[in-house]
């Protein structure tokens, strides 16, 4: 952290710091548990949809995050499930929930939303 402090020695966010803590001791989180790439493709500015079958977390992981892009009144269709927990702007969780995720995929989900 010291060398990254002097100079730029990564991008990444907190990634990097936290393999070097861990020395590579990490193992790879099932899709299914960890819904990342919401923040979009980070050279094109895109969209991504959900991957198929039941969500646990979704992470805005990326460049384009929901709160910058709900202001900015360019958000992603999955952007507005954030909507509720907007400290500024946020209403309750409401049936727009229901329409972008269906009720199935809501179902599994519903106990982190």
């Amino acid at each position: 952290m010291e060398i990254q402090r002097q100079r730029r020695i990564y991008d990444l966010g907190s990634l990097p710091p936290f393999l070097l803590v861990f020395a590579g001791n990490v193992e790879a989180i099932d899709h299914r548990w960890n819904q990342h790439g919401l923040g979009g493709d980070n050279v094109r500015g895109s969209c991504r949809s959900l991957h198929p079958g039941p969500v646990s977390l979704l992470h805005w992981s990326g460049k384009g995050k929901p709160w910058a892009r709900l202001d900015a009144k360019t958000p992603c269709p999955l952007d507005h499930l954030w909507e509720p927990y907007d400290l500024h702007h946020g209403s309750s969780i409401s049936s727009k929930t229901n329409d972008l995720l269906g009720s199935a995929s809501v179902a599994g989900l519903s106990s982190y939303l």
